[in-house]
């Protein structure tokens, strides 16, 4: 008797944390109308065109949020490996010489197309990475200081993953990658020596590679300096400034920007904070880094109480995704950070990133049915 009293409890999970992810997609609903009205009646006609692609995304994530949160995390494990290799594949195809499968837009190959259908591999990849490497790390949890036989295999399963991703181009979302990867690897209990070895030559390497492209480091001296090339290469983080400086600590009022009249790149994607800020104010838009500080709280203290190391790593791998996510692309809006074009969740325009956004999500809330007091 008192076993099923437990399990029925075990069974309600965390309800705030589904209370914090729908705030954040309410507020992305009502945001993308905004930020995208001009742009969609420019080259659409109508007002809604954006809006009503991503209520559909949405439509779709919370069937497959609701189900997978019904799906015993654990079996999740079975499947990590052929999942891994299907993303693989995936991320492999963006490479093929084909305008009308992978075409190149924005001067990246990104997207696979297949008839009306399109998504991003990267953000497929990305749930599928944090499994596979949850499972393989939980199965060598007693040999995590081993350079062979962890650290060596470790690496190069990664680095295969940021590398596809880094060709693409997509430096940001590479970037998110290795954060995934450092979370993990610290959390499973590496030793300093190897965890600071790989960490070095993680900035090593984004050095070179920030160098090496005329054009990353050209948006690095724009980071460095706003005023560098204001029509050209600091165009898009001088608006990004005029739109958040415009909006002052209350903000233009709903619907009043100015920089969303094609001024600002990307306003209803990568740049949708900007776009708030400038509408809403800044004391107002300072809620979406609470929203998301509160949901990295609740994935850290689902962690903390899990019982076994597959599902601690599963959880601190959304957790680091998330967290490295929201980083970059709120470190870019603020000036902070250089810019890399990588979505804000649940908030930025983009139907592939709201689904994988959500099952995420609903594996979490499984993970934390499976948890007594959380």
């Amino acid at each position: 008797m008192m076993e099923q009293f437990q399990i029925r409890r075990l069974k309600k999970g965390d309800s705030w944390l589904s209370v914090i992810v729908f705030a954040l997609i309410i507020w992305g609903l009502i945001s993308i109308y905004s930020a995208s009205v001009v742009i969609s009646l420019e080259n659409f006609g109508t007002p809604y065109y954006y809006l009503t692609k991503q209520a559909i995304a949405l439509g779709i994530g919370l069937v497959v949020w609701f189900i997978t949160q019904f799906i015993d995390y654990h079996k999740w494990r079975r499947f990590a490996l052929a999942f891994f290799l299907v993303s693989l594949v995936l991320l492999a195809m963006v490479f093929l010489p084909s305008d009308k499968i992978a075409p190149v837009l924005g001067g990246a190959k990104r997207w696979l197309f297949f008839d009306t259908f399109n998504f991003q591999p990267s953000e497929l990849a990305k749930i599928s990475f944090v499994i596979f490497l949850s499972a393989w790390l939980s199965s060598r949890k007693d040999e995590i200081g081993d350079f062979k036989k962890v650290f060596l295999p470790y690496w190069l399963i990664s680095g295969l993953v940021i590398f596809l991703i880094f060709l693409e181009p997509d430096v940001g979302t590479a970037l998110i990658f290795m954060c995934i990867a450092l979370g993990l690897y610290f959390v499973a209990g590496a030793r300093l020596s190897h965890f600071l070895l790989i960490f070095i030559f993680s900035i090593v390497v984004v050095f070179i590679l920030g160098i090496s492209s005329p054009y990353r480091m050209h948006r690095f001296l724009a980071f460095l300096n706003p005023s560098f090339d204001p029509q050209g290469i600091g165009y898009h983080s001088r608006n990004l400034s005029i739109a958040i400086g415009s909006g002052g600590l209350w903000g233009q009022g709903f619907g009043n920007s100015k920089q969303k009249y094609l001024y600002l790149p990307e306003a209803h994607t990568d740049s949708i904070f900007a776009i708030i800020a400038e509408e809403l104010g800044f004391i107002r838009a300072m809620f979406i880094p609470i929203l998301f500080g509160l949901l990295i709280w609740r994935g850290i203290l689902i962690a903390r109480k899990t019982g076994d190391d597959f599902g601690r790593f599963l959880a601190i791998g959304i957790v680091s995704w998330f967290g490295a996510q929201v980083i970059i692309n709120l470190g870019g809006m603020l000036g902070v950070l250089p810019l890399t074009g990588v979505p804000l969740p649940f908030l930025s325009f983009g139907g592939t990133s709201l689904v994988i956004s959500l099952i995420s999500m609903g594996v979490l809330l499984n993970i934390s049915k499976q948890i007594r007091n959380i």
